[in-house]
């Protein structure tokens, strides 16, 4: 067994933005208790800011959608060999898997003669499309942890011993800034009502629902306006040109979702942020054609959004595929801006799905449960 004086070493993935703010903090956790402690692998500026040695960024890796995959396949192929590589050189003493399970589980599969221990953070949804990967865990993983508690239940209900931590959005900080500070920096005036537009973290998403989300706001300012167009860039990603009434914010997008008084959403992490923020929206998605074929004969989840899907009820509008149109999306987005009525039921809504995630800590309870079967491995 090592003793605490002995660095561990970790491999550590996480493919796509809301990853690296995982990995990033967990590897701040871990260090707290393992100050020596090591981490390379795969992530981006937060986790290389958090001492990650990295090896490719999530800029490179994010990719989403199976035609995506296809077209990127000998790229990915590349960096899974390269991973390989690096694991036989370094034999770290765990292996940390963040989401991206698309990369993760064949990385599991493809290390398992290695005999590294692997833990799992932040699950893959494998209740809502392809179950039969629940194979993987029962071969490679050595422990699963996960952020939703009809989560643990439905892994546990496939023979895998999952263990539910809390969420990590219990834990988004204030920035301290009041909605007048912010609208004061950005030379808004408190009579504009702010809609924010958050079109994806990956550029193939932005390509597909940027110039919908962009019109339908656009064309309802022409009605109104007061309406002030907000648009939330994340890094890695590349945007039209947009003239100068429209604000993009790159620093303070969090801000931007709190003082909303509506949002269009891209799928993703981001939906479930607004619930908790207490931002209405409605919540599009679009696939290649054929990504989006196989996608919907292959999902067995009733609904897109983590808030739906928590809340098992549809809280906020879907738009998906054909139906993310710019007529679609002004019809759903107008009563939220405006309708007291349809906002008060979707802020009540939230309230259940706050309630739900349980409570903060969720790092430092993954960083103990990591060290502990880490040290246990190596007793």
């Amino acid at each position: 067994m090592k003793s605490k004086d002995q660095a561990f070493t970790f491999f550590i993935v996480a493919g796509e933005p809301s990853g690296d703010l995982h990995g990033a903090k967990l590897i701040n956790a871990i260090k707290a208790v393992k100050k020596n402690a090591r981490f390379v692998g795969h992530g981006g500026e937060k986790m290389k800011k958090s001492g990650l040695e990295m090896m490719y960024h999530t800029d490179n890796l994010a990719v989403m959608g199976f035609s995506e995959v296809i077209k990127h396949f000998p790229f990915l192929l590349n960096v899974m060999g390269e991973s390989l590589g690096k694991l036989r050189e370094l034999r770290p003493d765990r292996i940390i898997l963040i989401d991206y399970p698309g990369f993760n589980l064949r990385l599991a599969k493809n290390a398992s003669g290695l005999n590294i221990p692997i833990s799992y953070f932040i699950l893959p949804q494998l209740w809502a499309w392809k179950e039969n990967r629940i194979k993987s865990f029962h071969k490679y993983i050595d422990q699963a942890l996960s952020i939703f508690p009809f989560e643990q239940d439905w892994y546990r209900s496939k023979g895998v011993n999952a263990n539910y931590l809390g969420h990590p959005f219990t834990e988004i900080e204030s920035d301290q800034i009041t909605r007048k500070e912010y609208l004061e920096k950005n030379n808004i005036s408190k009579n504009e009502v702010l809609l924010v537009l958050l079109p994806g973290s990956r550029q193939q998403e932005i390509d597909r629902h940027f110039s919908l989300y962009l019109e339908a706001a656009k064309n309802l300012q022409k009605d109104n306006k007061k309406i002030r167009i907000i648009i939330g860039k994340s890094s890695g990603v590349k945007l039209p040109e947009v003239d100068s009434s429209v604000l993009i914010e790159t620093k303070n997008i969090k801000n931007a979702m709190e003082f909303a008084k509506a949002a269009i959403v891209t799928s993703g992490t981001v939906s479930l942020e607004c619930a908790v923020l207490d931002t209405p929206q409605i919540v599009c998605y679009k696939l290649s054609t054929l990504s989006g074929y196989i996608a919907k004969k292959l999902n067995k989840a009733p609904y897109i959004s983590m808030v739906n899907l928590i809340a098992k009820t549809a809280i906020v509008p879907e738009l998906i595929q054909g139906k993310a149109s710019i007529k679609n999306i002004m019809k759903e987005i107008e009563p939220l801006l405006y309708n007291r009525i349809v906002r008060k039921k979707m802020l009540e809504g939230y309230t259940g799905v706050r309630k739900s995630l349980g409570l903060p800590g969720v790092y430092e309870r993954a960083a103990q449960v990591i060290i502990k079967r880490t040290e246990n491995a190596k007793s």
